[in-house]
């Protein structure tokens, strides 16, 4: 990310008038308010001083060590930049949130550096720039692509990479084409020596056998041009289905690999949309399209030849409406694409919808919604279906008629040529008339193709495009190099360390923890405290902002996450069971596990006698999302699925909430069982649960506030001590 921006000419002199020759610029970052006026100001740091300057002139000169305390803070529509002066909040300047506000935020802890010299030299920052430097525009997450400044040849040169191992059986359908192509031209020959030498000339009948022969010529050219076009479409559905296939396996394993931050950000629908949608759409134009476009600029430019070698003149007449034609479509090809990409987001918001509403169906019909459910698809499918009618209407409103001005010049062909026949003075003749005829329709499919050219070729690139979104974004958690595969024995070390989903927001703050081989460390706080966030660090779904976390001495970043994460088991309140039998989902962690296996897991899990009860036992097919199955046996299948992963270390995430006190019993019982031997982190709603805990962490908005044992903690009468009295008060007033 960028922090020291060169000053325009006027501001630079004005700096250097300002400052002394031996102050050094650490930071040098735009701000757009003063006032309620928007301006192209900057705020410079040197290790002395703060200046703001606009427009030429120095509006402050501030002594960075008569400053502390320096802060951005969200207002309405913008952001602040603030330092006390005298103890006093002062208000620096004012920026836009989207472009500066992680921007500010280095800055900011920058100059509480080096208003305390402890800093010399600047901060930096590794997080990647959110707009694009030429048009301004925010580039697509996670990475550095603008969709309205990318290069299209660059999309080309990435298509044409992917089709590496592909790429011989993708060319021989478009070999087969050209070839294809070229057999015609030798038909209307053939015609022609047909026409003036056999048809029309008197006598004719004595030369049967000859005609026969021709006519057994077009028909065997008309049967080879006939065999390659099916030997093109069969090559072309086997290169097309397993570049597909190619494609999509890339996009699920790039999806697959995304952090967490990068999964949250998108929905399910439109991912789905882009693996089957777009893929599709990328293969018919790779291997239907293409060839066909190829072929015909083949057979043009041999087209064109012959009808200059018959008549340059009759030629002239197929190219005098193109000029038109042509201007008039690259005139349009904006208007095209634009509709195109307006299409595509009303495609996907309806296939979005889609997928969440039949995703929640159970919540649906919960609250009685349906009619709301089916008015709302409709509005969507109807916004879609206008779009679409729009365009088609527009495209085959206008298309036909740039077709007829590209076809206009056959009539002026038909004219003059019979003109020059009827003229009798031997430059025509009808064997020669109907060649160049049918040359001139040869040559007019591929100028009929320009009206079609520019739709397909721009729903191919909004589709491509969208695909290049997911394969070019950046995991913001991935290996190291060459990342470390051990074995985890348990031992978790916190030191100093902070986190944001939002650089200049954090949650955490400066954590600290020790756990040894096999304690149970419960962690406890009130809603958004990051309890949450800090078993997502352990497990490494984010990578930390400030400090490490350590498995047995090493950092976790030096771990590969495979190593990492197939030695720890985890148990959430909300439990995920994939669609298929229970034994499948028992097995999910360890898929070679033996029936023996499962069920010994299961009956740690206290899940072994509801399976029994069930009329397939193991087999029992559990739903989408295991919706068949009550909370609690859906919790205990999770239990089971943690204990044959036999993990090193356990987390639990508010595993007995929202359960009846019976169904909790069992489950806590195989809780206890399972984290018995293995190092545990546990978050639980309910405090009682966590008395055994060796150790508890109490956390209060990012910040360790206490730690240690529950009778310590409940002897200190502090932070802990409430919570637990608090929530006690709370179960009596029920009673």
């Amino acid at each position: 990310m960028k922090l020291l921006y060169d000053l325009p000419k006027k501001d630079s002199e004005a700096f250097k008038a300002a400052s002394s020759g031996d102050e050094k610029i650490m930071y040098s970052v735009p701000y757009d308010f003063e006032g309620e006026k928007r301006v192209n100001g900057y705020i410079v740091v040197t290790n002395a001083f703060i200046y703001k300057i606009l427009d030429g002139d120095i509006l402050f000169k501030y002594d960075i060590s008569e400053l502390s305390d320096f802060s951005t803070e969200v207002l309405y529509g913008s952001c602040g930049f603030y330092a006390k002066k005298n103890g006093i909040s002062t208000l620096l300047c004012m920026f836009i949130s989207g472009r500066n506000l992680s921007r500010y935020s280095v800055v900011a802890a920058g100059c509480e550096l080096i208003a305390k010299k402890a800093s010399n030299e600047p901060l930096t920052s590794s997080e990647h720039e959110k707009f694009c430097p030429k048009c301004g525009r925010p580039f697509l997450i996670n990475t550095q692509i603008c969709p309205f400044c990318q290069d299209k040849k660059d999309i080309y040169k990435k298509l044409w990479g992917m089709t590496k191992g592909l790429r011989l059986m993708m060319l021989f359908p478009l070999f087969t084409a050209i070839v294809a192509m070229a057999v015609r031209f030798i038909v209307p020959a053939i015609q022609r020596v047909a026409i003036d030498n056999y048809i029309l000339k008197e006598g004719g009948s004595s030369h049967l056998t000859e005609f026969f022969l021709i006519v057994a010529a077009i028909v065997t050219f008309d049967l080879i041009n006939r065999a390659l076009n099916v030997v093109q479409g069969r090559l072309a559905a086997i290169a097309g289905n397993r570049f597909m296939r190619i494609l999509r396996s890339m996009l699920f394993e790039k999806a697959e690999s995304l952090s967490m931050a990068s999964i949250q950000q998108k929905s399910t629908g439109d991912l789905m949309s882009r693996i089957n949608n777009d893929v599709a759409v990328v293969q018919n134009f790779i291997t239907n399209l293409l060839p066909t476009y190829v072929a015909q600029l083949f057979s043009f430019i041999i087209a064109l030849i012959l009808l200059l070698a018959l008549s340059p003149m009759m030629c002239l007449f197929v190219f005098i409406p193109l000029p038109f034609a042509i201007f008039f479509i690259f005139k349009f090809w904006g208007t095209m694409r634009q509709r195109n990409v307006h299409a595509w987001i009303l495609a996907r918001r309806t296939h979005i919808y889609l997928q969440d509403n039949l995703n929640g169906i159970r919540v649906v019909k919960s609250f009685g919604k349906e009619d709301k459910a089916i008015n709302d698809f409709e509005n969507y499918t109807e916004a879609q279906s206008a779009k679409e009618e729009s365009n088609a209407k527009l495209f085959d409103t206008v298309f036909p008629f740039v077709g007829f001005a590209v076809r206009l010049g056959s009539y002026l062909i038909l004219l003059y040529g019979n003109i020059l026949l009827f003229g009798g003075d031997g430059r025509m003749h009808p064997g020669k008339l109907a060649q160049f005829t049918n040359y001139s329709n040869i040559i007019y499919e591929p100028l009929m193709q320009i009206t079609t050219i520019p739709r397909n070729i721009s729903a191919f690139t909004t589709s491509f495009s969208k695909i290049l979104e997911i394969l070019e974004e950046e995991p913001e958690v991935s290996d190291i190099a060459l990342p470390i595969d051990i074995r985890i024995e348990g031992d978790v070390s916190i030191k100093n360390v902070s986190f944001g989903y939002d650089s200049y927001n954090p949650v955490l703050k400066n954590v600290n923890l020790e756990v040894k081989k096999g304690e149970m460390v419960g962690i406890v706080g009130h809603s958004g405290c990051g309890k949450t966030t800090l078993i997502n660090l352990i497990m490494r779904l984010y990578d930390v902002t400030e400090g490490s976390i350590e498995i047995d001495d090493v950092n976790v970043r030096d771990i590969s996450q495979n190593a990492l994460r197939s030695q720890i088991g985890v148990v959430l309140q909300e439990t995920h069971l994939f669609s298929g039998s229970i034994r499948d989902n028992i097995r999910y962690s360890k898929p070679l596990a033996t029936n023996e296996e499962i069920v010994a897991a299961a009956r740690t899990a206290n899940a072994h006698d509801f399976i029994m009860k069930l009329p397939q036992g193991y087999n029992t097919i559990v739903g989408e999302k295991g919706l068949s199955l009550s909370g609690g046996e859906r919790q205990r299948i999770a239990i089971a699925r943690a204990v044959i992963h036999n993990p090193r270390i356990l987390i639990l995430d508010e595993a007995t909430a929202a359960l009846d006190t019976e169904t909790e019993k069992l489950i806590q019982d195989a809780l206890n069982r399972l984290s018995d031997g293995r190092t545990t982190f546990a978050i639980a709603h309910r405090l009682s649960t966590l008395r055994n805990a060796d150790k508890l962490l109490v956390l209060d908005r990012g910040k360790v506030v206490e730690f240690g044992t529950h009778a310590e903690l409940i002897e200190k009468k502090g932070y802990y001590y409430k919570l637990v009295m608090a929530q006690r008060l709370a179960e009596l007033a029920k009673q």
